[in-house]
């Protein structure tokens, strides 16, 4: 029984034992032995995971043919191989410990798995997984590089973030035509933002969607006749650090109250 990869799903099965092994050491010495894998797909990264006795291991899939070749491959997963998409699965009903993620994540929602990440942060201690090159560039990019953007941001708000090894094309089924690399997100000492949480997305969001423009012009909609007499105004999104989106989620929550 074979799987074939599916551009819909945008997959890319690694197939490259050493660099399964090297991903899989990368978990070695955390303290939390829950894991999950995202999207196993033919199982490299499952074989080296299973075979570690100290792990509690989990699987999520979405892709019948490779969710029932798993299943085939990996009796001993039983119902701790679960059959959903991952941004679909509520991780709160299934975990209650804290748990590391691992996995190849499919290009096309890497984002999209990082939110949900931030979204349990809580419950999410340790990621640990191999994304687009570039993407990896931009989460790991510190402010004053144009590489850096929201995903940046938000994930350094709650996570330190390692940059572990790049990996060529030529190591996956189909191979992709773009490089990868793989990071670990640890999460760090921070519990509260010190601002209004959803006001401070919002900033971020806003700032970076009209990247060009300074913060005055690009916040308009969340400052409507606020004072913007403070110099962060005149600083555009990529020249703030995580430290100063927060100051100015602050200065714009208390102008807005003291209005």
């Amino acid at each position: 029984m074979s799987v074939r990869p599916k551009k819909s799903l945008g997959q890319h099965f690694l197939k490259d034992e050493n660099i399964a092994r090297k991903i899989v050491e990368a978990i070695s010495g955390l303290q939390q032995k829950t894991v999950l894998e995202i999207g196993p797909g033919t199982g490299v990264l499952t074989s080296h995971l299973i075979t570690q006795s100290d792990l509690d291991l989990y699987a999520i899939e979405v892709d019948q043919e490779a969710y029932e070749y798993l299943l085939a491959t990996f009796p001993m997963l039983g119902d701790k191989l679960i059959f959903k998409n991952i941004l679909k699965f509520n991780l709160r009903e299934f975990f209650t410990e804290p748990l590391t993620i691992i996995g190849n994540f499919p290009y096309n929602i890497s984002s999209q798995i990082f939110f949900k990440v931030l979204e349990n942060r809580d419950l999410v201690l340790d990621v640990v997984c191999m994304i687009q090159k570039e993407v990896a560039d931009r989460i790991k990019s510190s402010h004053g590089n144009k590489t850096y953007g929201i995903l940046s941001v938000f994930l350094q708000a709650f996570y330190d973030i390692e940059y572990l090894f790049s990996v060529g094309p030529k190591v996956f089924n189909p191979p992709p035509k773009v490089n990868s690399a793989v990071i670990h997100l640890k999460r760090n000492q921070r519990k509260e933002l010190g601002c209004d949480e959803d006001l401070f997305f919002k900033v971020v969001k806003l700032g970076f969607n009209q990247r060009r423009k300074t913060l005055r012009n690009s916040l308009k909609s969340i400052l409507l006749n606020l004072p913007t007499d403070n110099e962060i105004f005149g600083k555009r999104p990529e020249q703030l650090s995580v430290e100063d989106f927060i100051y100015l989620t602050n200065l714009i929550d208390n102008r807005r109250n003291n209005k």
